[in-house]
Parts: C-alpha cells; sequence; structure tokens
C-alpha cells in the first residue's frame, strides 16, 4: 500500500502551509461555514489522479470510513459510516428517506434555515412530520421535546440540527437525546458544520445516525457527505429509498461487498479529505480542533463588540463555528459595500440568514487560528472607516426584537 496512507509526521497546524495567510485578496480566507479555507497540503493531495475501482483507492475509503468511526467511540462495534456524493443536503435527504419508514412521524426541531430545509426534504419524501419552530434566536428544550412527544404517540423519530449556521446556535443535543429515549423514539443528527470539532460520542449521547461533510470540521474540500449510523439501520432501510442515488442500504452493501461506491467517486475529494483527516489526528482530535475553533470565535467576538457590533445571541449559545451579527444601525452603513471591502483586506463572510432583521455572518472553522481573527476584526475597522459608519452599533428596533423573544 502507499505511504500516502501514513501520517505522516510533520503535519501539525501551521498558518505558514497556507497560500492565503498574508490576506492577500486573490486567495482569501473564507469565513464561512463551509467550503473553507483548507491547508496547502489538503490542496496538494488532489494532484494526483486515482482510478475509482483500483485497490489504492478502495483501501483509502475503507481507511476513511474507520477513521470517521473511531470518532464516535463505538465501543460496541453497533456502528457503521458510508459516504454518499453530493452536498450536505444530498447527504441529508438519504439518511432521511433510507431510515424514515414511510409510515414514521417525525418531528423536526428548527431554529433556522437548515432545520426548515429538513422539513421541506421530508414533505418532497411525502413523511408525515411536525415542526417545533423557535424562529432566530432560541434553541428547542428538553422539556418542549418532552410534551410534544407525549402529546402525540404517532412520533417515531425526531431530528435536529447539532449546529444550525443560518444563526449559529449550537443546540442542545445532550438534554434532547435523553427525553427522546426515555420517551423511545429514535433520534437523528444533522451535525453538518458540527462533526469533529464537537463531540458526538455514542457512549454519551445517544442516536441513531448523524450525518456531515467533508468541507465542514474535518477541513477537506466540498463533494461528499457522510453518514454514520447503527447498522440495523443500515439493514432496515432495503427498498424504502425514492432514489437510486441517494440509496443508503445500496450504498452501504456495496460498500461492505466491493469496496467500491456505487457510482463514480469524487476521487480526488476523497484524497484530500484522507489528508485532512491526517491533520485533524495531529493536531489532536476533536477535542483540539473544537478548542481552536472557540478560541478564533472567543477573540472575534470580542474584537467585534470593542468596534460595537453586536452578536444576534448571548454567550451561552454561541457556538464555535460561525457568529451572527446584527448590521450597524448608521445609515452610512451597507452590506454589500462592507462584503466587498472585507474581500479586498482578504477575508470572505457570509450574509445573514435572519427573518426578522439585516444581519451578516463570520465563520471561525477552517484552516486559521486567532491570528488570523485579529486581523478580520482589523478589517472590519478599516472597512467601516471608509464607509464613514462612526458606529457599528446596531437598530434599537434589532435589540428589542432580540428581547421581546429572549423573555
Amino acid at each position: 500500500m502507499s505511504a500516502f496512507f501514513d501520517v505522516p509526521n510533520d503535519i501539525v497546524f501551521d498558518l505558514n502551509d497556507n497560500a492565503s495567510n498574508s490576506c492577500d485578496p486573490s486567495v482569501p480566507y473564507l469565513l464561512t461555514p463551509g467550503p473553507l479555507t483548507t491547508s496547502d497540503k489538503t490542496k496538494r493531495a488532489m494532484l494526483r489522479d486515482w482510478g475509482s475501482w483500483d485497490d489504492e483507492f478502495r483501501a483509502m475509503t475503507a481507511n476513511m470510513r474507520q477513521q470517521l468511526l473511531a470518532m464516535i467511540n463505538d465501543k460496541k462495534n453497533e456502528f457503521d459510516c458510508v459516504p454518499m456524493q453530493g452536498s450536505g443536503t444530498f447527504v441529508v435527504e438519504a439518511m432521511l428517506a433510507s431510515f424514515l419508514p414511510r409510515n414514521s412521524k417525525t418531528l423536526v426541531l428548527a431554529n433556522g434555515a437548515y432545520g426548515q430545509r429538513i422539513a421541506q426534504t421530508l414533505t418532497y419524501l411525502k413523511r408525515q412530520h411536525v415542526v417545533i419552530d423557535k424562529g432566530d434566536y432560541l434553541p428547542p428544550r428538553a422539556d418542549e421535546v418532552q410534551t410534544t412527544l407525549a402529546n402525540d404517540p404517532a412520533i417515531t423519530h425526531v431530528i435536529v440540527v447539532h449546529c444550525e449556521t443560518s444563526s449559529g446556535i449550537l443546540n442542545p443535543i445532550e438534554e434532547i437525546s435523553e427525553v427522546v429515549y426515555a420517551a423511545g423514539r429514535k433520534l437523528l443528527i444533522d451535525s453538518m458544520s458540527a462533526f469533529g470539532a464537537i463531540a458526538l460520542e455514542v457512549n454519551k449521547i445517544r442516536y441513531e445516525a448523524i450525518v456531515s461533510s467533508a468541507n465542514k470540521c474535518i477541513e477537506g474540500v466540498p463533494g461528499f457527505g457522510f453518514v454514520i449510523a447503527k447498522k440495523s439501520e443500515f439493514e432496515a432501510a432495503k427498498g424504502r429509498s425514492h432514489s437510486l442515488s441517494l440509496d443508503l442500504h445500496a450504498q452501504w452493501d456495496t460498500m461492505n461487498k466491493t469496496g467500491q461506491w456505487r457510482f463514480t467517486p469524487p476521487t480526488h475529494v476523497v484524497a484530500a479529505f484522507m489528508q485532512a483527516l491526517a491533520q485533524h489526528q495531529e493536531e489532536g482530535g476533536v477535542a483540539a480542533r473544537g478548542a481552536r475553533y472557540a478560541n478564533n470565535r472567543d477573540v472575534m467576538v470580542a474584537g467585534m463588540r470593542d468596534l460595537g457590533f453586536e452578536t444576534l445571541l448571548k454567550d451561552r449559545w454561541l457556538s464555535p463555528i460561525i457568529v451572527t451579527f446584527f448590521n450597524p444601525a448608521d445609515e452610512k452603513f451597507d452590506f454589500h459595500t462592507f462584503y466587498q471591502l472585507m474581500k479586498e483586506g482578504g477575508f470572505i463572510i457570509y450574509p445573514g440568514k435572519l427573518t426578522i432583521v439585516d444581519s451578516f455572518r463570520i465563520g471561525c472553522i477552517g484552516h486559521l487560528d486567532s491570528n488570523v481573527m485579529q486581523q478580520v476584526v482589523q478589517a472590519a475597522a478599516d472597512a467601516l472607516k471608509k464607509m464613514g459608519v462612526a458606529s457599528a452599533v446596531p437598530p434599537q428596533k434589532a435589540l428589542t426584537e432580540r428581547a421581546k423573544l429572549l423573555a
């Protein structure tokens, strides 16, 4: 087997291994929830071509599945991992279509765009469902989930987004899991933007399945997602899926029998992901990756607040993945101009997805550290100065609306 699969001794978190470290606007940092800034080593891993049926690529796929499984600490060997071509939404739909029986009823816990997208997907799939919609500001809590399950015995499953990146809320997965299983139901988790940086060990948090993507906290590039689920769920999924290409049972069965993906795999993306996994391990795994992101958040939020910006969420619910800020009230502030000035300074930020007030988002994940986040704050200060914005304080309407909803 190629030495490619050995973890190199020289992989450490080093911003010198990043073409973007000088804030060159031609290669800006991506301050988004994925795609995100990757290391040069990860980029270089895509320079070799791989045969999709070749023994080396099959070994790469098997190695990848095992490394991902190791992150959930499955001591009972109850789970398996299956990658699926496409974006994160593809793999969420694959999970829903494969693991929810056609006569099931699902409780969707929504507090942003991605929870709403799950509900929309279930409508397409003709799966019965109900929604607890918490709006933009609040997480779903155990007591309301418990009450809903008690009042509706037809509900068989609950699904929640681990980190809702439209707002930046890190949802309380542990307490939700406890009440779901106490009520005899099953939990599915969309951990698209959290897996790899926030622990999801199965001996501490019960669930049937989680989904994530290559281009999030593992710091790979876009091209596939993956499902980690109980083997019993994969087995029971036979014949359920509405889709040939999104059938998780078929993908799982084929991979376990042949080591191959059913259809053309994103070979270069997988190679890059293997390099990203090696760097994730060398950095110290989930705990170390999460700690760096949390520090990125803390440094950036403190600096932005010093400029007058206000976060959508109180500190308790701020995730280490992405942070939402209210737009300033100053009439000279224009988000599109602010965005362009930030890009010219070497940073691509994200527009807001709130329905009530204007906002924008800054991601904390990717191959970057607190030094970069200090530069982000300086770029924001420079942008405000160029726009003639005297203060980044948000409009009173935004603060009043937040206070009303949090009351």
